[in-house]
């Protein structure tokens, strides 16, 4: 069975994302209502019900403001920093399934094989993942993903675990010319582009460019502001793939319509009334 990866959603509005191996199903943040998240996840032909566990990354609304529902179900464990628990609990009644993890720690879920990096941001305890699966075998290979959103800088720690990885989900939140130029206050303008903020365009194209031994096969833009950033720059500035010859293609995930690029590695579409509309959302079956 092959390793699958989805993204429900990457924004402001919210963030969740679906990762399917052949033992585990599992979301990465759950910045969607119980209801949306599992309409998102039913035009996939996939039920919330089979969903194993959610990964948090940190404690803003649009990373964890589903768990109010997703909390209720009765086999769902969430997985967070113990901080980013105490804070998301003190806001809700739910009682949530909490599995504390420690960054920097490796630990096993089921078949994957997981790691919590400490990135920068302004939250009390914020975190990428690292997921590994597979024995290396030909029967089983090794195949890997690493998140990282939501990032001021990029640490040498946080930037060797996410190049190791063979899919890559990196935000590029912001050009700094629309951010410099847009309506938000000065304050919320040093915030965005501080070093616990979140990464502009420039400094998420250096990394990808210039970091020496990297493993990608496929990069997702993700988390990009749909007021300081546009996807047509974006694509611009990054092109469609990381290397002139077409090996790793990058995709973009649209701050309002998900998908401008059409991902066709894996068997996943979403499901539309209007055929018209009908787009392949993120995907990726992990090499």
């Amino acid at each position: 069975m092959d390793v699958r990866f989805c993204i429900l959603g990457s924004s402001s509005s919210g963030n969740c994302a679906l990762l399917q191996t052949p033992r585990a199903r599992v979301l990465i943040d759950a910045g969607f209502s119980a209801r949306r998240t599992r309409q998102m996840l039913a035009a996939l032909g996939q039920s919330l019900d089979d969903v194993d566990a959610i990964f948090i990354t940190h404690e803003h609304t649009d990373h964890c403001s589903g768990l109010k529902g997703l909390g209720k179900l009765p086999n769902l464990r969430v997985f967070a920093t113990r901080d980013t628990s105490r804070v998301i609990q003190s806001c809700t009644d739910t009682p949530i399934k909490w599995q504390i993890v420690e960054s920097g720690a490796d630990f096993q879920f089921l078949d994957l094989r997981v790691k919590a990096f400490s990135v920068p941001h302004d939250a009390q305890d914020t975190v990428g993942y690292l997921f590994k699966t597979g024995d290396g075998s030909p029967e089983d290979p090794a195949r890997s993903l690493a998140w990282m959103t939501d990032l001021g800088h990029i640490p040498k720690h946080a930037a060797v675990n996410a190049a190791t990885a063979d899919i890559l989900v990196i935000e590029a939140n912001h050009d700094l010319k629309m951010l410099q130029e847009s309506d938000r206050s000065f304050h919320l303008k040093q915030r965005i582009r501080g070093r616990h903020g979140h990464l502009s365009n420039d400094e998420t194209l250096a990394y990808l460019r210039d970091y020496p031994e990297r493993n990608w096969k496929h990069i997702f833009l993700a988390h990009i502001s749909d007021q300081c950033n546009d996807t047509e720059l974006v694509r611009k500035q990054f092109g469609t793939s990381l290397y002139e010859d077409g090996r790793c293609p990058i995709s973009i995930v649209h701050p309002r319509d998900g998908c401008p690029d059409i991902v066709e590695i894996g068997p996943w579409r979403r499901v539309s009334p209007d055929p018209e509309k009908t787009r392949v959302l993120q995907q990726a079956s992990l090499f």
